[in-house]
Parts: C-alpha cells; sequence; structure tokens
C-alpha cells in the first residue's frame, strides 16, 4: 500500500513502470485503474476526456491505432501532502518499435485511500 509519507518518488516510478508494462499487454481497462475515480486526460486535439470509463475509451482507441508501447521518463517530481506534480518526457511506439509520437507532459497526482492515483494528466507532442 503506498502512503504519503512513503517515498513519493519511488511510488511514482514504480507507478510509471507498471502503467508501460500494462500498456504494452493492451490492457485498456487496467490502463484506467491507474487514475482518480474522478481523474481527466488533457490530450491535444480533443476535448477532456473525464472519468475512468472515459479514460478506458481514450487509451484503447489508442492501442487500436497501433500504439503498443508507452515509455515515461520522469523528470521533476514535487510532493505537496496528498498531492503530487510530476514533469516527465514519454515516447509513443508501435508494435515495431518505431516512434511514433514523443513529448512532454505534467500529471497532477491524488492519494485516494492510501494509493497514488493520476488525476489530471496533459501532454503534448515535441514532434512537429
Amino acid at each position: 500500500m503506498t502512503t504519503p509519507s512513503t517515498n513519493i518518488e519511488t511510488n511514482i516510478r514504480t507507478l510509471a513502470e507498471q502503467f508501460e508494462s500494462v500498456f504494452k499487454q493492451g490492457d485498456a481497462a487496467h490502463i484506467a485503474q491507474f487514475y482518480s475515480d474522478n481523474g481527466m486526460l488533457l490530450p491535444a486535439g480533443v476535448d477532456f476526456v473525464q472519468g475512468r470509463a472515459a479514460i478506458k475509451t481514450y487509451w484503447q482507441q489508442a492501442m487500436d491505432m497501433g500504439i503498443k508501447n508507452v515509455k515515461l521518463d520522469l523528470i521533476e517530481l514535487e510532493q505537496h501532502g496528498n498531492t503530487a506534480i510530476e514533469i516527465s518526457k514519454y515516447t509513443l511506439s508501435d508494435v515495431n518499435d518505431q516512434i511514433v509520437d514523443q513529448g512532454k507532459g505534467i500529471v497532477i497526482w491524488k492519494n485516494e485511500a492510501g494509493h497514488w492515483k493520476m488525476h489530471r494528466d496533459i501532454w503534448n507532442s515535441s514532434i512537429e
């Protein structure tokens, strides 16, 4: 069980590795469980994606488009009580490990019942 008093950076890095592994398995329903009860994605080019059902659908569509792998690189992390702010880089690739997208993002994490969950997830591409 993850608690606010444990090492936040270790917790978030572990969750990022788990996210990558679950994504590679193509399990969008499990991916949605990484988000808070009222989690929200803020991807470029589309409206807010709010709630686990909508988040599951969003990531399933990304997987159906051929995105197979997500690589997350934590750059900076600040904890403020039951909230943490992450700045990171991401790389998306297909089944042949060809890069589909790369960019940067910010995730606001919330501790819900002793578990860190992504609450707000925003990213944008660095590829022109």
